[in-house]
């Protein structure tokens, strides 16, 4: 597939030199700091050295207030509690994150994770008959609960109050809880739009401690699960998310919770730096095959373990359903991939539907298709009598813009701009699949349908260097925004140690050199590029786009190139 490479702007010279000379640093790194909107010596302090003071004050967010009073009423008057998330990463995290904290204060305190298949995503009526059934008189929905207007008017029939922690793009009317606490609110105070559905709970009890006067290094003290849910939820690492990720990795790496010590050693990482990579790719997706596969509430009782043998035997089941899911998961992606064949292949959207697909799966199909075919992509499946699954968007294109219009079509739906989850109708499936197409159609662009590789600035093999890694290791952690920075360099070749690896031999690995500089040799590897190799052997010159990363190997460290694209003449 060819990818357009999109070179950032530097910006101002000025500002790069004068930050350059200010670090004492070379200016590719002022160059990147600029981009990022730092430009000033105390900016740049700020950005390299996270600081859990500068987290904004909780109460700036919109009903918090009204939330904290009511949780300490609860807390007086011995109330039975009900912590309510989603089954994913972000709302296990969550339910996790607030009812370990409660249970420490308040004995009267139970947990709630719908199922997938029998009540879909979200709150539902059957968690609020639970509620009921139990006497619950407060319920904290977390990750969830921003487009629940019909169950929160059935929980206030019912005499139970609901408090609102979600970071979802509300509808035009928000539900009539005791408390929405929501950054993207219309009407939000709050200086800082992106948090996850977890984030949202941690600021719910950095007020809750501030008010009754708790240590904050104890709230911090679970920054270990917003740290996995920032990350597994792919929000901006900007701004506090950025703060609260660092201070997270770093508990996460020393001290971690009893249920996320277990996942990292059953995900090998133990002894390892573990990394934003790491939980997206390893530690996430594990939390999230419980609620794929059986429950999300499997999830919750490993993460809120305190016995290490307990948690190893969750973590356990937890692992093999991960097993299961990455099976399911392929040989549904094949099975779209044919089907994907046999359209028109130029179309401006997928959407496809099979009642036979595992509906725990469907989102991570969606984003695998859009890998092969990069369009905005639906995948859906049947469950409970109606057609319903996830929908996955591409750089650029707003996804949850173009479902609200087809919202007519539907029965529910929510979720955000590159993310969101449909239900409707199965009779509607094909209505829905032509109206999509039109919308997509209408709104995308042409650049837009071409994958592009985003670069940083140049930087020529004579400026790599040991010390200017170390810099770059500072800019961590990476995730949108702040991603890690991707470079290119003109005129490179390989001194002939050029081969193909991989089970399928469909990596390069590479011995690259840059022309003024033959002396300087650096490894490289270049996943799924073998096509390059015939031309590369040749001796021909080309460009890379590529970042700097750390290669262990038999107790050596060496610094290698992660190549991202290569451009060859014909």
């Amino acid at each position: 597939m060819t990818r357009a490479w999109k070179i950032k702007e530097n910006g101002h010279i000025d500002d790069i030199n004068r930050l350059a000379d200010a670090l004492a640093v070379n200016p590719v790194i002022a160059t990147l700091l600029v981009q990022r909107g730092i430009t000033t010596y105390e900016k740049a302090k700020a950005f390299f050295r996270p600081d859990l003071n500068m987290l904004h004050d909780p109460f700036l967010m919109n009903d918090m207030e009204v939330a904290v009073q009511r949780l300490e009423t609860a807390f007086k008057k011995k109330e039975k509690i009900l912590v309510y998330g989603d089954y994913d990463v972000d709302g296990t995290t969550s339910v996790a994150l607030v009812y370990s904290f409660i249970r420490n204060y308040h004995t009267e305190v139970d947990y709630y994770i719908p199922d997938r298949y029998a009540e879909g995503y979200g709150v539902s009526f059957r968690g609020i008959d639970y509620a009921i059934g139990r006497g619950i008189s407060l319920i904290i929905a977390l990750d969830c609960g921003i487009k629940a207007g019909d169950k929160v008017a059935y929980a206030k029939e019912h005499n139970i109050d609901v408090i609102i922690c979600d970071h979802h793009t509300p509808g035009d009317v928000l539900p009539a809880a005791l408390a929405v606490l929501n950054p993207e609110r219309r009407d939000s105070t709050y200086p800082f739009k992106s948090l996850s559905g977890c984030g949202v709970g941690f600021k719910l009890l950095q007020a809750f401690a501030l008010r009754r006067n708790i240590s904050f290094d104890v709230v911090a003290g679970y920054l270990d699960l917003v740290a996995v849910s920032i990350a597994s939820d792919i929000v901006p690492l900007v701004d506090e998310n950025r703060i609260m990720a660092y201070h997270g990795l770093k508990k996460l790496n020393e001290d971690p919770a009893v249920g996320l010590k277990a996942i990292i050693t059953v995900a090998g990482l133990t002894d390892k730096n573990i990394t934003v990579d790491d939980i997206v790719f390893k530690i996430g997706p594990r939390i999230n095959a419980a609620g794929r596969i059986e429950s999300g509430k499997q999830a919750v009782k490993l993460l809120v373990s305190e016995k290490h043998e307990e948690a190893a035997l969750h973590c356990e089941k937890i692992d093999s359903h991960n097993q299961t899911r990455r099976n399911i998961d392929k040989i549904i992606t094949e099975e779209a991939l044919q089907e994907i064949a046999k359209t028109d292949k130029y179309r401006y959207s997928t959407v496809l539907f099979n009642p036979a697909w595992h509906k725990g799966v469907v989102g991570i199909v969606a984003s695998r298709l859009i890998e092969s075919h990069f369009r905005p992509t639906v995948i859906l499946t049947e469950s409970n009598g109606h057609a319903t699954g996830s929908a996955r968007s591409i750089p650029g294109f707003d996804l949850y813009q173009a479902i609200t219009e087809c919202a007519d079509l539907l029965e529910s739906f929510g979720g955000h701009m590159y993310a969101a989850g449909i239900t409707l109708r199965i009779d509607h499936v094909q209505k829905f699949r032509d109206r999509f197409e039109e919308v997509v159609k209408n709104a995308i662009t042409p650049e837009m349908m071409i994958p592009q590789v985003d670069i940083d600035a140049e930087l020529n093999f004579k400026d790599i260097s040991p010390k200017l890694f170390r810099i770059l290791k500072q800019f961590e952690p990476f995730g949108p925004e702040n991603m890690n920075p991707v470079f290119f360099a003109e005129n490179v070749s390989d001194n002939g140690f050029a081969r193909l690896v991989g089970t399928d031999e469909e990596h390069l690995q590479l011995g690259l050199i840059q022309e003024d500089i033959p002396f300087k040799v650096y490894r490289a590897i270049a996943f799924n590029q073998a096509s390059h190799l015939r031309k590369i052997k040749k001796g021909t010159a080309f460009d890379i786009a590529y970042t700097v990363v750390e290669n262990n190997f038999r107790g050596n460290t060496t610094l290698q190139l992660n190549i991202k694209d290569i451009k060859i003449e014909n």
